[in-house]
């Protein structure tokens, strides 16, 4: 959905952990999920108009457009420099900029949006997995237990929904994968803000599936979607995003 910080340690295991968790990063991150909650129908709604990369383009340069009044300060430039947070920020804009949402996008236009919106849920398992194999986080028996059930949830979501979704399904799974690294990497990631990095990986990453949809999709643009879709993307990801980011922290 998405700096130093503790990543899934924070939001996932600390939440369930904690005896006094505070409750600015736990509103934060509600706020934020009922921001990206609301991504999924309004791009539907979108698909009819912009094919999936062109949609997904214009997301995350409506995100950078939301963000750019609250990059301008803050965060360390000798940090910012260093390699390990450039490869960092690199592994963000490709995992969480372009595959994510064009993989999203792209099973969004097959499924119907409830259906894409409860397959989401697999985020929070991906991120908490993936932050206990790969970056050595703590996570403890309740936590795994929340990731089986979710996960099991929403298998049985995506056969319950008939074979023909299945592709869909498993598309939204992908880009879930793909948004648990962003989710790890944006946390570990030291001299940007989160406006920063939201800034960063918007920019990038729109002008990326910008491009790609040029090359690959035939979409005929108009002002009216176009703004629409900046306009969801600043409000969906760039605002969710740096909330989630700061949260994360």
């Amino acid at each position: 959905a998405r700096g130093p910080g503790a990543s899934t340690r924070g939001v996932m295991s600390g939440a369930v952990t904690s005896a006094a968790p505070r409750l600015g990063p736990l509103v934060a991150c509600l706020v934020a999920a009922a921001l990206f909650g609301a991504s999924s129908p309004a791009s539907k709604m979108l698909l009819g108009s912009l094919s999936p990369l062109t949609l997904a383009g214009l997301l995350y340069l409506g995100a950078a457009l939301g963000v750019l009044p609250l990059s301008l300060k803050g965060g360390s430039a000798t940090a910012r420099g260093a390699p390990k947070n450039l490869a960092r920020l690199a592994g963000v804009i490709l995992f969480g900029g372009v595959l994510g949402p064009s993989l999203l996008l792209i099973g969004l236009a097959r499924a119907p949006a409830a259906s894409v919106s409860l397959w989401l849920n697999l985020e929070a398992p991906a991120t908490a997995l993936l932050a206990w194999v790969f970056f050595r986080e703590h996570i403890d028996r309740r936590v795994l237990l929340a990731v089986a059930i979710v996960t099991a949830a929403s298998a049985l979501l995506a056969g319950a929904s008939g074979a023909a979704l299945v592709p869909a399904a498993l598309l939204v799974a992908a880009a879930c994968v793909c948004w648990g690294l962003d989710n790890n990497l944006s946390a570990t990631i030291d001299g940007f803000t989160p406006a920063q990095s939201t800034l960063a990986k918007g920019l990038a990453a729109g002008v990326t599936n910008l491009a790609a949809g040029a090359l690959l999709e035939r979409s005929a643009l108009t002002r009216s979607t176009v703004g629409a879709a900046l306009a969801l993307g600043s409000l969906a990801y760039g605002a969710a995003i740096v909330l989630y980011v700061r949260a994360a922290q």
